[in-house]
């Protein structure tokens, strides 16, 4: 039975497994390999990994300013090693992180509600800015 451990540390981090396994999903999918490398830098990261090989195998991602508010995103466990609780293991390292643990934790997600209800997480009304609202805003002199 292969065993698997999580860390925040950077260094770890499989780069080329984050960006093509993000391109894979319905939500990352349309991002551009220098986006989600950005996005990596900006952010806290905890990957999981083979104990043995150090093979990243799962990540998730935290947009945070450490003390009001945290992000959680990008949440992705390799199909190959799905059903064993990985992504459960994950979501209980973040939330333990003292960088994270006083923050008010958000994310969205279309799937996978009853997973983050156990952690605490609840249904919330959530209001978004688009781009492209953004750039328009941007353009219009004021």
């Amino acid at each position: 039975m292969t065993e698997y451990f999580i860390s925040g540390n950077p260094e770890l981090l499989d780069r080329e497994f984050i960006v093509r396994s993000l391109q894979s999903t319905y939500w990352a999918g349309e991002r551009s390999r220098d986006d989600i490398l950005k996005s990596l830098e900006g952010s806290i990261c905890f990957g999981t990994y083979e104990l043995g090989s150090r093979q990243q195998v799962g990540i998730a991602r935290v947009v945070t300013d450490k003390v009001t508010f945290s992000w959680l995103c990008d949440v992705f466990v390799d199909p190959g090693h799905r059903k064993l609780g990985l992504g459960k293991r994950m979501i209980t390292h973040l939330l333990a992180d003292p960088r994270l643990v006083k923050t008010k934790m958000y994310l969205a997600t279309k799937d996978a509600h009853g997973l983050y209800e156990r952690f605490g997480f609840e249904r919330l009304e959530l209001m978004r800015r688009s781009s492209q609202a953004s750039r328009a805003s941007q353009a219009t002199p004021g």
